[in-house]
């Protein structure tokens, strides 16, 4: 009877032996956890040690657990029943299975798993250029004389920082791509240059609409950050896929994917051997590119330098509160003070989450989306039906009358005149006498309503110089057709261009006729003088996009 006793108890024992021993060879045997890749969250727990980095950019968790084996379900009960450590488990594994199988274990206090948690990461490659010439004077400048505005605008950068992020990754694109707006506009929803360039990545108004944004008298989507970063994605991955590098897609970007090709042909035999981003480089050491577009990569690669580790180049940057918001939908030529009083916000806040909307109402014939504080769609049909009906009416309709002058209908509803000329950008008047053509309707604002209205240029206008003519490719179309359209042919537009091969995309802007492309550029106003404009440097030039 003992005997047999003693066989049961040996044979529990081997048994739960046998268990633990395996369960350690599947974990030793076990591929590691793939690293996570994502956003960091604003907050992680204590078990994980991770830090956030600057910006809440992508990274790879390198963290290494205390709990170094990744252990199975079945291991974790077997821990439950029996008090063995992992030591004696990897012990017995060895002794059963052979040293190949035994558990590798990984110091938890290993110096490699925090110092690449405190490192900041970049999924542009900048470290291959920080100490080239160019991104060492912008380190300097951005650090130094322009300090202040480098501040300003990153921290403003930083409501949209989360929206364009997400967008970037989304759109197949490097994060930190983000900062190229700072370069273009400093995060500036309404920034304009001498160009006609729109908007916090800065659009022509032709490439915007072929890009799919609506622009127009009353709504100019340039100027919606969401929107036009959406767009901005879709041009930037177009010059990627069309150079095959990232900073020469940036320059592209900035002076036009033609100028880019047309210096990528002319130096091919110099650039024999570069590859990849290096090839900007070797053609930015050339004579050929416009100084804004040679500049501008160094720009951004050092601009992201200093976003990712300020307390290094002296300086702290706040994280403003994020860009969030509810959408509601609303009819014609609705007050944005209205929308502000149902949503329980003020105007100010409801133009700074629309500035797409120009003329302080929604458009006199069109029922939108706009958006509104978070928080504040839940209640705002019911608050916004009972508004009075004056207050949800920005205009009023009226007819001019026979010897009527702009000044005399401004006079007789109480408006200024410009707010006349403002809501009526096509009206009639003669020649001869400058009167208004009887029997016109005209758009009177009320007080509410042209009390938040711009002035904002004509959306239509596209400035060139003159000696060329260029087209923004639209959608469908191909180099046969548009060289039909023009009279010219398919041979001529790709080497006024510098294209090697036939394949154009939706916004790109081509030179059709006349010189070459960097014949068209239009002047760009200094940015480092204006805490609103991005960094390019006075007198550089840049292609219309």
């Amino acid at each position: 009877m003992r005997a047999t006793r003693c066989v049961k108890v040996w044979r529990r024992f081997v048994k739960k032996l046998l268990v633990l021993s395996t369960a350690a060879v599947l974990a030793a045997c076990a591929p590691p956890p793939a690293p996570v890749v994502g956003p960091i969250p604003t907050q992680t727990s204590a078990s994980s040690g991770a830090r956030p980095t600057a910006g809440s950019e992508r990274s790879v968790d390198s963290t290494i657990r205390s709990d170094s084996i990744r252990r199975s379900p079945q291991t974790q009960r077997a821990d439950d029943s029996a008090e063995v450590s992992a030591a004696e488990v990897s012990k017995r594994a060895a002794e059963v299975f052979g040293d190949s199988s035994a558990a590798k274990t990984t110091n938890p206090d290993s110096s490699v798993g925090s110092a690449a948690r405190d490192q900041p990461s970049w999924d542009i490659d900048v470290h291959s250029y920080e100490t080239t010439a160019r991104v060492a004077h912008y380190l300097r400048v951005f650090s130094g004389s322009a300090r202040e505005h480098i501040i300003a605008q990153l921290e403003e950068g930083s409501r949209y920082e989360p929206m364009i992020r997400a967008k970037m990754r989304a759109g197949g694109l490097p994060e930190d791509m983000y900062y190229l707006a700072l370069i273009e506009s400093g995060y500036d929803p309404n920034a304009y240059s001498r160009s006609a360039a729109v908007g916090m990545w800065q659009f022509m108004a032709s490439t915007g609409r072929d890009m799919g944004l609506r622009v127009d008298w009353w709504v100019d989507e340039r100027r919606d950050p969401v929107k036009s970063t959406t767009a901005a994605v879709r041009f930037i991955r177009g010059l990627k896929e069309q150079l095959g590098s990232l900073y020469l897609a940036a320059a592209a970007y900035n002076g036009g994917p033609g100028r880019i090709a047309r210096g990528l042909t002319r130096y091919a035999d110099d650039l024999e051997g570069t590859s990849g981003d290096d090839r900007f480089f070797a053609l930015a050491d050339k004579d050929f590119l416009p100084r804004e577009t040679r500049e501008y990569v160094p720009q951004l690669i050092a601009t992201a330098l200093i976003a990712k580790e300020p307390k290094r180049y002296r300086m702290e940057i706040r994280s403003l509160p994020p860009f969030t918001y509810d959408s509601v939908r609303v009819g014609p030529a609705t007050p944005l003070a209205a929308i502000a009083k149902a949503s329980g916000s003020v105007v100010g806040e409801i133009v700074r989450l629309n500035p797409q909307i120009l003329r302080g109402m929604t458009p006199p014939r069109d029922s939108i989306r706009v958006r509104i504080p978070a928080g504040g769609a839940v209640a705002f049909d019911s608050l916004f039906r009972g508004l009075p009906q004056e207050d949800r009416i920005g205009i009023r309709r009226v007819l001019s009358k026979k010897g009527d002058y702009p000044e005399t209908v401004a006079e007789r509803y109480g408006v200024r005149i410009k707010h006349i000329l403002l809501f009526n950008p096509k009206i009639e008047r003669s020649k001869r006498t400058g009167r208004l053509v009887a029997g016109q309707v005209l758009l009177v604002p009320t007080a509410a309503v042209a009390a938040v209205a711009t002035d904002a240029p004509d959306p239509l206008i596209e400035r060139y110089s003159g000696g060329t003519r260029t087209h923004v490719v639209r959608r469908g179309e191909s180099l046969g057709l548009i060289a039909k359209r023009y009279h010219t042919s398919v041979k001529s537009i790709m080497a006024l261009n510098g294209m090697k091969r036939s394949i154009i995309f939706p916004g790109q802007s081509l030179v059709v006729a006349g010189r070459a492309r960097h014949s068209s550029t239009a002047h760009r106003p200094s940015r480092l003088k204006n805490a609103k404009g991005g960094v390019a440097q006075a007198g550089a030039v840049r292609s219309p996009r």
